[in-house]
């Protein structure tokens, strides 16, 4: 029967091509926002975690109530010997010492006066390191836009669009005006060897990027640090195997009443990202539910005009003595096949388009110009393996439905007038 009705369909291209077309096109556009929507969470995840929250988290307990203030008073002290542990305990994660603080740059003029100031938001990194994750994590040579990387103390990095703002180049003096750990001035002068750019509009805006040995010198936090980033060695975030072992080390600090006792906490606990993630994933169904909706009411209308044209037919076999459930079953059949032929072709299509885009990306700088998130420029997005199958939920189940919906008029045929349907 199947090789029958696959034979109508190709040889009787007026009631299929339609019904194919628009399943094709429904199924491409499902793929490829679902796709876009992957893409788009996965680089939210990656570039949230390089830069602000890593996969898991240390600070005091005060300090994570006030995070988004950058309260360097709350911070932590005693990095080095909790380094020690971490990575004793916890070796499957990278872990690297950070330093969030916000101040002015004064800029002087050939006599010392100041020529000009600017806002900053700065993070202390381990830059000079021997074996310090931190150049790698921020990409640092890729994001260099002009200048050199700090070779020393000292010396710091500020970003291109803050540089050309004030009127930097490499080489400049800066002195950093900001407060220390416990409340005082802290006045500091930095070389500025280079300017870079992450693409990142959060950071781009006003971004100083300093050794932590020299923030810990000038805000007095000597082995403190605000933060405590740990990093999975593949740079993947798995957010089960992180609430477990955020799980184990706050256990062991349950019992202490102390506000500056540390606590680990995921990516997805921060900042609200739980809910956001969420959000997308919520979209994201939602848009295959509207592919659904609006490709069974446009098949349905496509059945009803194709019931209209088959109406001959239709009476024909059941003059004959095919039953009514037969000839209804018959028809779903041979959607689901139309189904299934557009679905393909559509996923392919689509995953043609999602492939292209995650090797080029799309540019979106001019719509994030006064975006406070941590994402990239440039979206790209990103293939699943269940971005192969996604475009057959809509595509099957919407031909499906929209025949179902349609061919139920079989059932509405009088047996008695069907000879003079067909003398007519």
């Amino acid at each position: 029967m199947i090789g029958f009705l696959l034979k109508g369909i190709l040889r009787d291209r007026s009631r299929s091509l339609f019904p194919f077309l628009t399943v094709m096109l429904g199924v491409m556009l499902t793929v490829f926002l679902h796709c876009y929507i992957r893409g788009l969470e996965t680089n939210f995840i990656y570039s949230t975690a390089r830069f602000s929250s890593g996969h898991v988290k240390i600070m005091t307990r005060s300090y994570a109530v006030e995070a988004d203030q950058m309260p360097n008073d709350l911070a932590y002290i005693g990095v080095e010997s909790l380094l020690t542990r971490l990575s004793q305990e916890f070796s499957e994660l990278i872990w690297t010492p950070r330093i969030r603080f916000a101040g002015l740059l004064d800029v002087p003029d050939e006599t010392g006066e100041t020529r000009v100031q600017g806002p900053v938001a700065g993070m202390a990194i381990d830059l000079l390191g021997i074996q310090s994750p931190e150049p790698e994590i921020f990409d640092l040579k890729r994001a260099l836009v002009e200048g050199k990387l700090p070779s020393g103390p000292g010396e710091a990095l500020v970003s291109a669009e803050l540089a050309q703002s004030m009127g930097l180049r490499p080489g400049d003096i800066a002195t950093l005006i900001s407060s220390t750990m416990y409340g005082g001035m802290a006045i500091n002068n930095f070389k500025i060897t280079g300017f870079i750019r992450f693409g990142l509009t959060a950071l781009d805006r006003g971004a100083l990027i300093a050794d932590l040995r020299d923030m810990q010198q000038a805000l007095d936090m000597e082995d403190a640090a605000g933060e405590i980033l740990g990093f999975y060695k593949d740079f993947v975030y798995r957010d089960k195997e992180a609430a477990l072992l955020a799980q184990a080390f706050n256990a062991r600090y349950q019992n202490q009443e102390d506000d500056l006792a540390p606590i680990m906490v995921t990516l997805k606990a921060q900042s609200g990202l739980a809910d956001l993630l969420a959000m997308i994933n919520v979209f994201s169904s939602v848009i295959i539910l509207i592919f659904v909706a609006a490709m069974s009411i446009v098949l349905w209308n496509a059945g009803l005009m194709a019931s209209l044209r088959r109406y001959g037919e239709i009476g024909l076999r059941l003059a004959m003595g095919e039953s009514k459930g037969h000839l209804y079953s018959s028809l779903i059949l041979e959607s689901i096949i139309i189904g299934f032929m557009g679905s393909l072709a559509g996923t392919a299509s689509g995953l043609a388009i999602s492939y292209y885009l995650q090797s080029v990306g799309i540019d979106v700088s001019s719509l994030m110009k006064s975006s406070s998130l941590f994402m990239v420029e440039v979206l790209r997005t990103k293939v699943t393996p269940f971005s192969y199958v996604v475009g057959f939920i809509p595509g099957i189940g919407a031909s499906l439905l929209g025949t179902a919906i349609s061919g139920l008029g079989v059932y509405r045929r009088e047996t008695s007038t069907l000879m003079k349907e067909l003398e007519g």
